[in-house]
């Protein structure tokens, strides 16, 4: 039973029922500066699975203010009318609503809003990489009273309260830092004096708001950039705020959203509760109730920070994008029930990242709450062959909709490629999707048969309704690799088939964990290991869900080298070694290299031999995943739901 996790607690004039916040994250749910229907069913959706607060993605307080096509345009008072469906979505399962104010200040584009970007001192951001206009006290009050109107505009909008975005990309951040702030007149220099803005926005924001509603201000505690704001200050900024007498909680960041985003959004190689620092030290310093974060993502780790002190409520943010009844099912007991997060970043940062709407790897309904499912048209007997994502997750959505489902697994246990994915150092949490979704199977009644091969006949003689074929994809050799004997897959590697040994190149043409996990495993193993790639960055997707830096850092404590713009054209055997050909994009040079083995992380073929079988059957034959098209899990477990619902 948690002591402290269904505790209620006040912030001010709002009373929260527990301590579990959906914080502030940006969805990409905004369609022309303007919050959607799409909002409010998704907020209303962790309000409703048990949230005690949820916090709204930040609403931008001035025209100068536009970092990425798809932002609130809190100033704009056009945008009222959907506050109230969002709040009234959210107030009516019994949960307080807050929305987050913020100018994104240098950490922006000109882009969008043609305007030059604001910011305490010309100071690019290293990102954006654009200059921006230091602005003077004119415009710094025209900032401070910015922050009142779209305050004011939440009021008559519905929202408990406000929060103030001063941490990870904010032109207050920006004030607050010594990195950024270079002035010299009454804004800069000593913390007091960059600390200015932020207790001129707080009055300016109280006056807006009134009593009755909860103000919160979201502090850095470390920008983890040379120069910059460090937990000291961070601390003193906290005491500062406290002693307006006008906040009523604090709330927590780490990084900065630019330079050092991948602290902020951490994948699974930072541990969880890796900023838990931050509060606990702003904690032991004010009387506020103090907001801990840092890949919070399981009921226990949220109990645990409570208990040890470190915070008075926890964010937990992706943890309730994959699974929105989170907070209830932890407080009924069944917390083992939970889609746990699996903090790959592939569906949520990732596809922010690309400007799309944030979404889930592992829950196919983040984002799309607003859209309801069809009805199933009838319950059917529904055979599913294959136990990776996509096979588990159409069986189990198909189960979930009431039909009567059937899985056929020819290995041991279910699981596919992810199985292998996560055995190598580091990656442990991505079997969460499966151990989730095959979780999911048994409890809407799915018949798991593993080690059982489902050939055609089997399935004619069982005369189903419908079959979903999820068979996977099988290791394609390079056109240039022969058949030669140490020119082998990453898939070799992981499955124990082969053992590379001495100097190995890894030819990298898929972009992603693939390559990257198998060098570190081959480099742990005592290999002297190169990555070579025909892109310009080896590796270039752990960009996107911010596992680069990361994996940089390791790869040069291992030794890794990383070879850039060459493609493999042939290969031979030279004695028990192979020779290859790579040619130099940006040079058009040829060069002869031996290595002891070379391992590949190329695209697979669809394993689809079972599709042509059945395409004259009796009965409705899916595909899904790998075996339509080899592509990522995310794919495959998006696919596999689409499927079912169709059935």
């Amino acid at each position: 039973m948690s002591r402290y996790l269904f505790s209620p607690l006040r912030l001010g004039p709002v009373t929260v029922r527990n301590r579990i916040v959906f914080s502030a994250h940006l969805t990409n749910y905004a369609r022309d500066g303007h919050p959607t229907e799409q909002h409010a069913a998704y907020y209303a959706a962790r309000a409703e699975g048990g949230a005690g607060l949820v916090i709204t993605e930040e609403h931008s307080t001035h025209p100068t203010d536009w970092p990425y096509e798809k932002l609130i345009h809190g100033f704009d008072p056009s945008v009222i009318s959907g506050y109230r469906r969002i709040t009234e979505a959210v107030h009516a399962h019994g949960t307080p609503i807050f929305a987050q104010l913020n100018h994104n200040g240098g950490q922006a584009s000109s882009m969008y809003s043609r305007l030059p970007v604001w910011a305490p001192s010309a100071v690019p951001d290293p990102m954006f990489r654009e200059v921006p206009k230091a602005i003077d006290t004119r415009e710094i009050a025209e900032v401070v009273a910015g922050y009142g109107t779209v305050a004011a505009h939440c009021a008559e909008g519905g929202f408990d309260g406000v929060e103030l975005q001063c941490s990870h990309s904010s032109i207050v951040r920006g004030f607050l830092s010594p990195a950024t702030n270079k002035r010299t007149d009454e804004y800069g220099g000593s913390l007091a004096r960059r600390a200015r803005i932020l207790l001129e926005i707080i009055g300016a924001v109280r006056e807006s708001i009134g009593p009755d509603r909860a103000l919160g201000v979201r502090i850095c505690g470390d920008e983890l950039i040379e120069g910059g704001t460090t937990i000291d200050e961070a601390v003193e900024v906290a005491k500062m705020v406290e002693a307006t007498g006008e906040v009523d909680y604090i709330n927590t960041s780490i990084g900065v959203a630019t330079s050092t985003l991948y602290m902020i959004e951490a994948s699974m190689a930072i541990p969880p509760g890796y900023a838990l620092f931050i509060s606990n030290a702003i904690r032991q310093a004010v009387d506020l109730p103090v907001v801990g974060v840092g890949r919070i993502k399981d009921p226990l780790q949220a109990e645990r920070a409570l208990e040890e002190g470190h915070c008075d409520l926890v964010g937990v943010v992706r943890g309730q994008i994959a699974d929105a009844d989170f907070a209830a099912k932890a407080r009924s007991g069944h917390a083992t029930d939970i889609r746990t997060c699996l903090s790959c970043n592939q569906e949520c940062v990732g596809r922010m990242g690309l400007n799309r709407w944030l979404g889930c790897i592992e829950n196919p309904r983040t984002g799309k709450e607003s859209t309801a499912l069809p009805m199933p048209r009838r319950r059917s007997r529904v055979l599913v062959v294959g136990g990776g994502p996509a096979g588990l997750q159409a069986a189990s959505t198909a189960a979930e909709r009431g039909h009567h489902v059937t899985l056929f697994e020819r290995a041991a246990e279910t699981g596919g490629q992810v199985a292998q994915a996560a055995s190598v150092p580091g990656r442990a949490e991505f079997l969460d999707v499966v151990r989730n979704l095959r979780a999911e199977c048994q409890r809407h009644g799915v018949d798991i048969k593993t080690g059982t091969e489902a050939t055609a006949r089997l399935l004619r003689e069982e005369r189903p309704d419908a079959v979903v074929l999820a068979t996977g994809a099988r290791p394609q050799s390079p056109w240039w690799a022969g058949d030669l004997p140490r020119v082998v897959d990453v898939r070799d590697v992981l499955a124990g088939d082969a053992a590379p040994e001495g100097d190995v190149l890894i030819v990298d043409e898929l972009g992603f964990h693939q390559a990257a996990s198998v060098a570190e495993l081959l480099a742990d193993r005592g290999c002297r290991v190169q990555i070579s790639t025909p892109g310009m960055v080896v590796c270039q997707d752990l960009g996107v869900t911010l596992d680069m830096e990361t994996f940089n850092i390791r790869a040069h404590a291992k030794g890794i080298g990383q070879r850039t713009d060459e493609v493999v054209m042939a290969a031979s055997a030279e004695g028990e070694r192979v020779s290859l050909q790579i040619l130099k994009h940006t040079t058009g040079e040829m060069g002869e290299h031996a290595f002891d083995w070379v391992v590949c992380a190329v695209h697979q073929s669809p394993v689809d031999e079972l599709w042509h079988e059945l395409r004259d059957a009796p009965f409705p034959v899916h595909r899904a995943g790998d075996c339509l098209a080899p592509r990522r899990a995310h794919a495959a477990v998006i696919e596999g739901h689409r499927v079912a619902v169709e059935l």
